[in-house]
């Protein structure tokens, strides 16, 4: 029975999270009963036309519940160690956070710290681990939950959980589902390793991939990679930073959805970046894309058609590749 109420305990949790993907775990730990007693979220960044400083996400969300949050630029400080360790947590969750957790901050909370990693460790450690499971063409990726330690996501995995990739999905719908998963998955390993129920295992040795983090130059467009590869690159670079290739003049277009298109002239296209219809398929290094939603900057997204009638790239001209284009 004295262990029946030791686990029914609500527990005092630190929650440490920045973006959309670290909201629901945050709602969901506070709707299991346990008591959120600070939160910690990354500084307020410059914003907008105006560059007016706008909270994270997760900051915002705390705000409205009421709860006391900080936004230390760093955790290296002793000042800011002390801080948190004030708060004598039964544990920290973390979720995005994006700040490097140093031995005093990790070894503070009794049951150390939680991090919800969006990927099957040890596959894709890292800051960008949705994009490049879908530009890696990989058919399943989930959530881990891990006892983190001073590496780069080499903690030890409490829970796992995979999740099949749709072919068609977006780096934006998949980050949804995954941070729902995830939110399921943090209060159910909170509360096993809170019971001595869970006991984490080490991450295998073999299938290590790093995933870096996203540059905006990655997300242009190359006619001479095959269109299969072109089509993973516009669903995972959807919302941000936005696939993209630009016109001879030099005019960058965003591509907001594509497919691989059928078409007698790209069996072994001898000119990648051709247009080849009216319905603007591109011949690539192999096969075809047809992008299907596309935006110029300062206009709104069309479809492919309606975008044609305002901007023609006509039939048989071509789009340069990266090394070609203006500006590049």
């Amino acid at each position: 029975m004295k262990e029946t109420k030791e686990t029914e305990r609500p527990l005092r949790l630190v929650f440490m999270g920045t973006p959309d993907f670290a909201v629901p775990a945050l709602l969901a730990l506070a709707q299991a009963g346990h008591e959120i007693v600070c939160v910690y979220s990354q500084p307020p960044r410059p914003s907008g036309r105006g560059y007016r400083l706008q909270a994270s996400p997760v900051q915002a969300t705390a705000e409205a519940q009421g709860w006391p949050v900080r936004t230390p630029g760093s955790l290296r400080d002793p000042a800011a160690q002390a801080a948190f360790a004030e708060l004598q947590a039964d544990a920290a969750v973390v979720a995005a956070y994006g700040l490097i957790l140093p031995a005093a901050i990790l070894e503070s909370p009794r049951l150390g710290c939680l991090n919800i990693h969006a990927s099957l460790l040890p596959r894709w450690r890292g800051a960008a681990p949705i994009q490049r499971a879908i530009l890696a063409g990989d058919r399943e990726t989930g959530i881990c939950i891990m006892q983190m330690d001073e590496g780069l996501d080499t903690g030890p995995v409490l829970l796992r959980r995979a999740l099949a990739i749709d072919p068609k999905e977006t780096a934006q719908g998949l980050h949804d589902r995954l941070a729902a998963l995830g939110a399921d998955l943090v209060v159910e390993a909170l509360e096993g390793r809170a019971a001595g129920r869970l006991t984490p295992s080490l991450q295998s040795g073999e299938g290590i991939t790093y995933a870096a983090k996203l540059e905006k130059a990655e997300a242009r467009l190359d006619w001479r990679k095959p269109a299969v590869e072109l089509e993973r690159q516009v669903r995972a670079f959807t919302p941000w930073p936005g696939a993209f290739f630009e016109t001879a003049e030099g005019t960058r277009i965003k591509v907001l959805a594509a497919e691989v298109a059928e078409h007698p002239e790209a069996v072994s296209p001898s000119c990648p970046g051709a247009v080849l219809d009216d319905s603007l398929t591109v011949a690539c290094g192999t096969g075809a894309l047809r992008p299907l939603k596309l935006q110029r900057s300062g206009k709104g997204a069309a479809e492919t058609a309606s975008f044609l009638r305002g901007f023609p790239l006509p039939t048989g001209s071509r789009l340069p590749a990266p090394a070609e284009g203006p500006g590049r």
